[in-house]
């Protein structure tokens, strides 16, 4: 299965670096394909020819594959899908919804699609509409989040379809990757662990706070607006989830929310910044390059697959 999804992609190791919004630029992309793995754009941010300058610097970065994430919610989400058909990107990741209207230019435009799924119904959905594998990215995920655990989603949505399933979601290290390959996983996606690649840019207050992070150090705010978010509990998210429990309005709870992952990534604040971050938190605890991380994880999980099997 492995082979499957590395010669998809056209990858060395079956591991997909999570789309982060603000963070997940054409620094960290490149690195990550150059490193041997699927580096992925996050475009959440930008609008359609934002999205092109970051296309074009990557590929003056790397000659590997990368993919473009499309997050459906945005504004941009048709013109962002028009630029990754104009520039030829090999591969699109999207979320927060269905990308079903945009299926027919991807495959006019030889684009293999990978949806993240939180449910089985939602991947059925998707592999119906034409994706070519699915990632099944659990609650445990940083960021925005559904209700079912990874060890849960993972085996069910396996068994649901018949395109090869991506686990996503509270994987760190090769003890993760095995426990999902063991679950009938042809891939991982991780998002997290790439936070304090020495290639990402996000600022260095950030990448501290990550590492600094323990197993309970994170919450899920946003809960009463559908959207729920996974983040690192500071000032902001015990005020989020006091206007919550008062069931402010969405008004009330946007004012406090906007800009807050910018002023996280960007400026550094750590109080009133959305820290978004995994439940893996506590088991990354350096600064790497992105090449090393991937052969990091890529040899413990050769380590721990040989230790399973004696």
């Amino acid at each position: 299965m492995y082979a499957d999804i590395c010669q998809l992609l056209n990858i060395q190791y079956p591991i997909i670096q999570g789309a982060m919004a603000w963070i997940s630029d054409s620094s960290l992309v490149s690195a990550v394909s150059n490193g041997g793995g699927l580096g992925v754009l996050a475009t959440g941010h930008l609008d359609g020819e934002g999205c092109r300058a970051e296309i074009r610097r990557i590929r003056e970065l790397t000659d590997k594959p990368f993919a473009v994430n499309i997050m459906l919610l945005s504004q941009f989400a048709d013109d962002i899908a028009q630029v990754v058909c104009e520039e030829h990107v090999p591969i699109v990741t999207t979320g927060a919804g269905s990308p079903g209207k945009f299926m027919p230019a991807f495959k006019e435009a030889g684009i293999i699609v990978l949806p993240v799924a939180p449910s089985v119904a939602i991947a059925k959905r998707m592999e119906k509409d034409g994706a070519d594998a699915v990632i099944a990215e659990g609650c445990e995920s940083g960021g925005h989040v559904g209700k079912i655990t990874t060890m849960c989603l993972v085996p069910q949505v396996v068994d649901a379809l018949h395109i090869p399933v991506i686990a996503a979601g509270g994987i760190a290290d090769g003890r993760g990757m095995a426990a999902c390959r063991m679950l009938g996983a042809s891939g991982y996606q991780i998002g997290t662990r790439f936070l304090v690649a020495k290639e990402c840019t996000v600022h260095p207050n950030y990448k501290a706070r990550v590492i600094k992070a323990k197993d309970i150090d994170t919450t899920t705010t946003g809960q009463s607006t559908g959207h729920p978010v996974r983040v690192i509990r500071n000032r902001l998210a015990r005020e989020f989830e006091a206007l919550e429990k008062r069931a402010a309005s969405a008004e009330e709870l946007d004012a406090l929310g906007r800009g807050a992952l910018r002023r996280a990534v960007k400026d550094g604040d750590m109080d009133y910044g959305s820290v978004m971050c995994g439940q893996i938190a506590g088991l990354v605890t350096k600064e790497q390059p992105a090449k090393e991380i991937l052969e990091d994880l890529y040899q413990d999980y050769l380590r721990v697959m040989s230790e399973t099997t004696k």
